[in-house]
């Protein structure tokens, strides 16, 4: 059994303070129906009162000296900007001392003037939701009444450009605009984003009538379907790829895609940032708008509850042999095809969410995605074998753009 020093990481629980309610029913999200869950309850927004008793819990319970909190939705700014300045008064009064952070997830298309300036003020890292050029986000993104929202949301990036807002941009790679990587990538630099996520989606739906309509890993492969917006493992490796290309002769050390850097950080042995590219996840918990504590953001079901906060501390919950065993399964649980890999050590199987096809062996648990990993991984050893001798040699990994030029690599 692989093992996992759960103090060696800070403890970490994403806050639900809207649940998932939102002002948009984006095609493809993965949270609004886990209203669900709570059918029994009206209002799902967090309490003023369990409010101040995460943070407080959640500071004590840290072994680090910094403490980061991230706000998630469902749509965040549906709860008032009163309840945000709320959390930094509590954050400040139980901070003894420590860093505190925020960072905050929202399509954008709520912010405004008061909004950034309390972001600016505080010191947020904002995260935008974005799927690309108009054609492309508005094809799936839209709001309750079927209206695009790429315009209002291209509006609130520039009010955070206004009021000097650290924003990243995080970019839902779908069966549509996998097709077009290029166009994809050169629209957020032309918007002046430099942190980018690109997330593909992979939904399966289950065939019969359930609460949950999304499954899980675990769900039978007869009594499910693959949702017709979910990227093909083929398009994402080629999408990757396309743009990678350009990447590494251009942007080396100026556009940072999340991707490429945790793929650099695997190469050399490093933490990557992305849990689904590290050899165990299960340190990253989330909490919903009731307390309710649920191993990941993405296994928001009844089998991955492990926990209310009003029952148990947050600690005892997160470092439970139950947590514990749900980040080491994420190595431990690997089929021999992924174990016999050259480039196991550049994904380990990536997101167990994934996981639900079988190897060329016949064993279940091979990432759906795996083929188009493969591809990616295989077309940039050469430069990430480049920029980790210059790493290792204490040179900047954006070398490799010269070695490019001088090589004729690409």
């Amino acid at each position: 059994m692989s093992v996992f020093a759960p103090f060696a990481k800070p403890l970490y629980v994403m806050l639900k303070p809207v649940g998932s309610r939102c002002n948009l029913d984006c095609d493809y999200c993965y949270y609004l129906e886990k209203a669900n869950l709570y059918t029994e309850k009206k209002n799902h927004v967090m309490s003023e009162e369990l409010l101040e008793k995460f943070i407080k819990e959640y500071i004590e319970s840290q072994t680090m000296p910094q403490v980061l909190f991230t706000w998630h939705g469902g749509e965040t700014l549906m709860r008032p900007l009163s309840f945000y300045k709320k959390a930094v008064e509590l954050q400040k009064k139980y901070a003894g001392g420590r860093q505190i952070d925020n960072s905050i997830q929202t399509n954008g298309t709520l912010l405004n003037d008061d909004w950034c300036r309390f972001f600016k003020d505080n010191n947020f890292l904002v995260g935008i939701s974005i799927d690309g050029p108009q054609e492309f986000h508005d094809e799936y993104r839209r709001d309750k009444m079927g209206r695009p929202s790429f315009h209002k949301v291209m509006r609130g990036m520039e009010l955070l450009h206004k009021h000097g807002v650290e924003y990243n941009c995080m970019a839902v790679v779908n069966d549509y605009n996998a097709d077009f990587p290029l166009e994809f990538y050169r629209f957020f630099k032309t918007t002046g984003s430099r942190f980018i996520q690109f997330t593909p989606i992979v939904e399966r739906i289950r065939k019969k009538n359930s609460p949950l309509k999304l499954a899980t890993a675990e769900d039978r492969e007869d009594a499910v379907e693959l949702a017709p917006f979910s990227v093909s493992p083929e398009k994402w490796g080629s999408f990757l790829c396309a743009i990678f290309d350009e990447w590494v002769k251009e942007d080396v050390g100026q556009v940072f895609v999340q991707l490429f850097d945790s793929t650099l950080a695997n190469w050399v042995g490093e933490q990557p940032g992305l849990c689904t590219m590290a050899k165990t996840c299960g340190h990253a918990g989330v909490m919903e708008f009731n307390g309710d504590v649920y191993s990941c953001d993405h296994f928001v079901f009844p089998e991955y509850r492990v926990g209310n906060i009003y029952a148990k501390p947050l600690a005892s919950m997160m470092y439970s042999n139950e947590q514990l065993t749900f980040g080491n399964d994420k190595f431990d649980k690997l089929p021999r095809q992924c174990r016999e890999c050259d480039f196991l050590f550049a994904c380990y199987g990536e997101c167990p969410k994934n996981r639900f096809v079988r190897d060329k062996y016949g064993i279940p648990g091979l990432n759906y995605l795996c083929k188009g990993y493969y591809t990616f991984f295989n077309h940039v050893a050469p430069y990430m074998d480049f920029m980790k001798r210059e790493l290792l040699a204490e040179r900047p990994p954006a070398n490799v753009m010269e070695w490019i030029k001088k090589t004729g690599s690409r």
